[in-house]
């Protein structure tokens, strides 16, 4: 009882310094703003951001944040459709490293330098997943196959995105060739794994961990330098001999050109979002954790990223700018 108190407490005061904060910036002129996920509802992206849209539409803040999902083409549909609308506050797009991997790999013309950055919400570690119907049980196996018959196992990826990327860093890192099969977003690809039309795929602790422990997927290796508490089962792929590391850091966005008092609304209202206590609990019981960076924060680390993103794909060979 004295827990839900403080939390219900706490939750009040950041959504009173939601309200003080952005009282200070300006507001955008329209009674709904969208934020729009570029991939289909129930991933682990749109799952997210969901939860921090109702945090902030929660405390009374106008204009609400509505979610649209847009899909199609790996997050570039989307993607395109805010890039291309008014700079007017009215329109936001969630964002992780698939605007980079997607450029870098030739399947987008543009990347995040076309945004004006808000702030980062949180980071997902990838998992490489198997289906119970494939001819292996773990990572060792797995690649033991691929290295006696190249290209021998199927990979559902987005292409040109991360779920892509990280295998291309496993295919480098191990020294193996998968084959690769097509899909549009992580539900779309989590559902087909299940089902095993594919053997292995990149998934999450927050999309996969029910599954994971029901024993109907299987975890052959998380993407960190030390195992997930959340799901301490799963080994690390660097414990196993695979040193790669990677994951999902997600970011809010808008329109470039959009006026720096407006982007500072925004960032006022997710960097407030993110510290409060329901929706740290929420989002760190689903496998991810929540990171608070405004704009500035965010737009170095898309620097950043975009750099090392770039020197791994010229490493691999994917790089197609």
């Amino acid at each position: 009882m004295l827990k839900a108190k403080f939390l219900t407490a706490a939750a009040s005061i950041a959504c009173a310094g939601l309200m003080a904060t952005t009282a200070n910036a300006a507001a955008p002129n329209c009674s709904t703003a969208q934020l729009v996920v570029p991939w289909p509802a129930g991933g682990d992206t749109d799952i997210v951001f969901r939860l921090y849209v109702d945090t902030i539409n929660k405390s009374g803040l106008k204009p609400q944040l509505q979610v649209v999902n847009v899909g199609g083409q790996g997050g570039i549909k989307g993607t395109t459709q805010v890039k291309d609308s008014k700079p007017d506050g009215c329109s936001l797009i969630a964002l992780h490293e698939s605007v980079i991997t997607s450029f870098l790999t030739g399947r987008a013309k543009f990347t995040y330098d076309q945004f004006e950055p808000v702030a980062v919400v949180s980071f997902t570690p990838s998992i490489v997943g198997a289906s119970t119907k494939a001819p292996f049980k773990s990572l060792g196996e797995m690649l033991a196959m691929s290295k006696k018959d190249p290209e021998s196992v199927t990979v559902g990826v987005t292409l040109g995105s991360t779920s892509h990327f990280i295998f291309l860093l496993i295919e480098d890192a191990a020294d193996v060739k998968f084959r690769y099969v097509s899909y549009d977003g992580t539900r779309e690809r989590n559902t087909a794994l299940l089902a095993g039309n594919f053997m292995m795929g990149e998934t999450n602790v927050l999309s996969a961990k029910q599954y994971i422990e029901e024993g109907s997927l299987l975890a052959l290796g998380i993407a960190t330098e030390e195992r997930d508490p959340v799901i301490p089962i799963v080994q690390t792929l660097k414990e196993q001999g695979v040193n790669v590391l990677y994951g999902l850091t997600r970011g809010v966005a808008l329109p470039k050109g959009t006026p720096a008092d407006i982007v500072k609304f925004w960032e006022n209202a997710f960097v407030t979002a993110s510290k409060d206590p329901a929706l740290v609990k929420s989002i760190e019981e689903k496998g991810s954790v929540v990171l608070s960076k405004g704009s500035k924060g965010y737009a170095d680390f898309l620097r950043t990223s975009y750099a090392e993103h770039e020197r791994l794909a010229i490493k691999i060979g994917m790089f197609k700018k």
